[in-house]
């Protein structure tokens, strides 16, 4: 395959972006996947949500197994981020490790980055669950536990709420500004009690994590969840024109994940929708068969 001109470019090598590679190859279509570094998935200690494996797979599992799906039906995966992205007649030019590549279509697959608490060793509390960031994905495995729930807006509220569902001792770990938190009442009417408290004061240690409270008295957690947000990784989507949402900054699409730029397509987290990957998976393959019809219709190759 010839690298520097493709049917189809794939910007991002986590669920989406592998999933698209498998689906194009298999329709027997030059794919080349830019792999701009470790994706969101990675981060997964062990899900027992994604189906098919319910005595659970780590992320770095999926992953491995999906990159040689791909590979097995002729994608390319290339380490390197793109670092521009333009329409142009007949497709797409990006900029790619230094060389231009033409794309008759391109799919994005540059998911999100979660705004993690800033926490010394927070990347290994993560890795050991001690600190969570998908209540969806694995809330069930929290059942019982003493749960926290770290946030600085109302957004902490929901996710706090949202974990009554599992277990009766959930704490909302306020660290934002007081006025930033206006659903006090909520709180009180689920049951949830909150501490508020600067980031500087809540401490990883050992299976626990522990957070000052008003008193000056520590309380200890068994699991606490992130709810800081996400930042979509939209930034060539942004340069080249696509629309995106005004709330979250992530991409619009229509049903078959196009987004308003004839050719391009987005899928996975970057995309305004549920943050899984079962959902990823499914959007990259409405969009790889899209694809792959345009441009047989470009083709002739249709009734």
């Amino acid at each position: 395959m010839n690298r520097d001109a493709v049917d189809v470019l794939i910007v991002g090598a986590g669920p989406a972006g592998l999933t698209a590679a498998t689906y194009l190859g298999r329709f027997r279509r030059s794919v080349l996947v830019a792999d701009g570094g470790q994706p969101r998935a990675s981060w997964i200690p062990l899900s027992h949500n994604m189906p098919g494996f319910p005595a659970g797979i780590t992320g770095d599992a999926i992953l491995t197994r999906m990159r040689e799906q791909a590979q097995e039906y002729g994608a390319v995966i290339e380490p390197g981020r793109v670092e521009a992205l333009s329409a142009v007649d007949g497709g797409f030019e990006a900029s790619l490790n230094g060389r231009t590549i033409t794309a008759r279509a391109v799919l994005m697959a540059t998911g999100v980055v979660d705004n993690h608490p800033e926490l010394p060793g927070v990347e290994r509390a993560i890795e050991r669950a001690l600190i969570r960031i998908c209540p969806i994905c694995d809330g069930f495995e929290a059942t019982d536990q003493r749960i926290a729930v770290i946030g600085d807006s109302d957004m902490g509220v929901r996710e706090a709420a949202f974990m009554r569902s599992y277990s009766d001792r959930v704490t909302l770990i306020h660290t934002g500004p007081a006025e930033a938190l206006t659903e006090r009442a909520a709180l009180e009417r689920l049951g949830i009690q909150l501490v508020e408290t600067a980031i500087e004061n809540v401490r990883l240690e050992g299976d626990r994590v522990t957070a000052l409270c008003w008193n000056g008295e520590y309380s200890a957690f068994d699991t606490v969840y992130s709810a800081l947000g996400t930042v979509a990784n939209a930034d060539l989507l942004s340069a080249i024109g696509a629309r995106l949402s005004e709330e979250d900054g992530r991409v619009e699409t229509d049903l078959h994940q196009r987004t308003s730029i004839d050719g391009l397509y987005a899928a996975g987290d970057v995309v305004r929708g549920l943050n899984q990957i079962a959902v990823a998976t499914a959007e990259a393959a409405v969009a790889a068969t899209d694809i792959h019809n345009a441009l047989r219709r470009e083709e002739g190759l249709t009734l």
